[in-house]
């Protein structure tokens, strides 16, 4: 049954979306398929641009370059199935004119929009010959009697769908905004506000959503649309900052953890299990961890390292402080192939010692993940290495100190905490210590991992070459084999990477790793020792096929990106990308740095078609940028921060309107702000306080882990 609807002057933030005037019980389905079930979530539906919407014209008047909105009837109209998908149609003015209009990719328009409808459109004029046209321009029906025309004025553009287009949204934040905004409660007093330049929130949304543009010109219409993005950038920014320093009072203020002893002699017996002298960089981080294990509460640190750094020996230390004091420690790696090649580092570190250490990932037997589940709830094994494994409600230690987690983004923050609840004791939690080889730029690590304590891990061990890298069209890959089997020929090795395991999903001339392990072997390194690599083998024929190519029985692996981290083959000099572009640049710095790990000069070929701008100038940074940290700034800017984190964790971006590195300098602001506040009020609890804690807690309580904050 639909909603009943109240009278308009009944209308509340809660009511539901079919309450709106104009809005009814069938387009309240496509508002509610949209995530708009409320006049809240209405008003919250915020626009993500604004479009200046010249005064209506007739078509004659209308000038190239500039945007204008135009009535008049369709004359004609087609799909065009071939090369870009669009919808074409012709649009004729009372007066004879005659625009022309495509919109690419939306042939569904064809249904909706027929000879003999009468249009109102606002876009860009083009020049198209002898013509003019707009493409993909904002439309709307106009009625036959309809006599009124649109006023030059900033339009704002929302989120929309094929059933329900922004003008609709907007009708419908006209409709219900000025009869409820009267109801928004500000979180932030009028002198707090006043400090800082800020609008009232109610003022901001009205300014946003440009309800009352009447009489108001461009230039300051832009200027409101500034204040009110400003206003609530600030809130976005401000809620988060709030939940990241109280989540870190609430870590060292309340929480305990084991003191682990340091010793000069402790020092010496872990630095004798690590084959070579730490670099500057590994020196300072060690210093850093071994200060906070020694604190009785929980230290949080996350340690930066560009990819060839040394973060595992680092995180060995730590580990090793866990077990000198009889306590145990678990390391937690994202894949299992990165699990095997860090217990295999550690176990040959720790030959000869009497560290017992063990791997636990999804594909051991049920009699070892018995044992090894045994041992651990024992305290009979020291140091745990494994996946996602480690996270089930099965596995239990005895006295659990640290944990380390390996390329941490790639874990909710849900995972996170099922092992740091596994101390084995109810009144302590381990040491967590986190770990990248994906350079975080500054402005997400003060956001996102704001409550963790930072370390950067600068430079590289010593004995390892810099790796240099080209970009190629695919026109050049013969070329790039032919270098390729020279350095086998000379005793080198070399990697192939490619988007997916096999071509297919409907994607024309998609290469895989199958096909292109065949016909590399067959062809271009025909008489080369060629074996392929991917996530659907079975463990044990990973292991072999990784030991194979460690111990150089093979020349060339050809793989997915499940090699993108860990991989640790000095003898391998070469990494040919295969449809690099279809790659962000982090991921990309990732690859190239599993060469260049021994004394020989490594090389990185990047094989791909730059089919747009952003793609070309991608592979353009790689080329020419080495250091990961101005990779890391470059592709935030370049593809954003939703893009950057994609499906990696749910709710890791958390920012609607924030825009880096445009918005650091509020950033900043804010990061005072909440760091003063939760000085002054650590739990949000003064009566004051109660809607911005709410507030905070129902947008960031989840993915801090800050419900049971009082």
């Amino acid at each position: 049954m639909s909603p009943t609807r109240p009278a308009a002057s009944d209308l509340a933030l809660t009511s539901p979306i079919e309450s709106v005037p104009g809005v009814g019980p069938k387009r309240g389905e496509a508002f509610r398929r949209l995530g708009i079930p409320s006049v809240a979530h209405l008003i919250d539906h915020l626009p993500h641009r604004h479009e200046f919407e010249q005064g209506e014209d007739q078509i004659a008047n209308l000038v190239v370059g500039q945007v204008g909105t135009a009535t008049g009837r369709i004359s004609a109209a087609r799909v065009v199935p071939h090369g870009r998908k669009r919808f074409e149609a012709v649009l004729m003015d009372d007066m004879g004119g005659r625009l022309d209009l495509t919109w690419f990719g939306a042939t569904y328009l064809a249904r909706k929009i027929t000879p003999g409808a009468r249009l109102r459109v606002n876009g860009k004029l083009q020049r198209r010959g002898p013509l003019i046209q707009m493409v993909n321009p904002g439309w709307e029906f106009a009625e036959d009697d309809e006599t009124e025309s649109a006023e030059s004025r900033l339009r704002p553009v929302y989120p929309a769908s094929e059933d329900l287009p922004s003008k609709q949204i907007e009708k419908a934040v006209r409709a219900a905004l000025p009869r409820v905004v009267h109801l928004l409660e500000d979180h932030l007093s009028e002198p707090f506000r006043r400090e800082r330049s800020l609008p009232s929130l109610a003022d901001a949304y009205r300014m946003l959503h440009r309800v009352d543009d009447a009489g108001v010109d461009k230039r300051e219409a832009e200027a409101e649309v500034r204040e009110a993005r400003r206003r609530l950038t600030y809130d976005e920014l401000l809620l988060l900052q709030l939940g990241v320093c109280m989540r870190k009072a609430r870590l060292r203020n309340t929480l305990k953890a084991p003191e682990l002893p340091w010793s000069e002699t402790i020092d010496q017996r872990i630095r004798a299990r690590i084959p070579f002298t730490l670099t500057q960089g590994q020196e300072a981080v060690v210093k850093d961890l071994a200060a906070d294990l020694q604190r009785p509460f929980p230290a949080n640190r996350l340690i930066q390292g560009d990819v060839g750094a040394g973060k595992t020996v680092v995180a060995l230390y730590a580990m090793l402080m866990a077990v000198a004091a009889g306590h145990q420690a678990a390391m937690l790696a994202p894949t299992e192939v990165l699990a095997e090649q860090h217990y295999a580092s550690l176990q040959s570190m720790l030959e000869g010692s009497k560290v017992r250490i063990e791997l636990l990932t999804g594909s051991a037997s049920s009699a070892d993940r018995a044992s090894i589940q045994a041992r651990l709830a024992s305290g009979d094994i020291d140091i745990v290495v494994g996946t996602h494994a480690l996270l089930t409600g099965s596995v239990e230690f005895d006295n659990l100190a640290v944990v380390v987690i390996d390329e941490q983004h790639r874990f909710g923050v849900e995972q996170r905490a099922a092992l740091r609840g596994k101390s084995g004791s109810e009144d302590s939690m381990p040491h967590t210590v986190v770990m990248t080889a994906t350079p975080i730029p500054r402005t997400l690590a003060m956001t996102v991992f704001g409550d963790l304590d930072t370390s950067l891990l600068t430079g590289r061990p010593g004995g390892r070459s810099p790796v240099t890298t080209h970009w190629v069209v695919p026109s050049q890959s013969d070329e790039v084999y032919r270098s390729m089997r020279a350095r086998i020929e000379r005793g080198e090795q070399a990697f192939v990477v490619l988007p997916v395991i096999e071509g297919g999903d409907g994607e024309v001339g998609l290469r895989g790793v199958c096909s292109t392990a065949a016909r590399l072997a067959e062809g271009p390194l025909a008489g080369c020792r060629v074996a392929e690599l991917h996530g659907q083998m079975k463990r044990i024929d990973r292991e072999r096929v990784m030991d194979d190519f460690r111990h150089h029985r093979t020349d060339v692996l050809v793989a997915t990106t499940i090699i993108e981290v860990g991989v640790d083959v000095p003898n391998a000099t070469m990494m040919v990308i295969d449809h690099a572009e279809r790659f962000g640049l982090a991921q990309l710095h990732q690859l190239r740095g599993r060469v260049g790990r021994g004394e020989k000069e490594g090389v990185c070929v990047l094989i791909g078609e730059a089919i747009t701008d952003e793609a070309a100038q991608r592979l353009r940074t790689i080329a020419s940028v080495t250091d990961g940290f101005r990779l890391a700034e470059e592709d935030l800017r370049l593809r954003g921060m939703g893009e950057i984190f994609g499906t990696r964790q749910a709710g890791m971006n958390p920012f609607r309107l924030a825009r880096f590195p445009e918005d650091t300098e509020l950033l900043l602001m804010a990061r005072r702000d909440a760091a003063s506040w939760i000085d002054s009020s650590p739990e949000l609890s003064k009566p004051e306080e109660q809607l911005i804690h709410r507030r905070l807690l129902k947008r960031h309580g989840e993915m801090l882990g800050l419900g049971d904050v009082a």
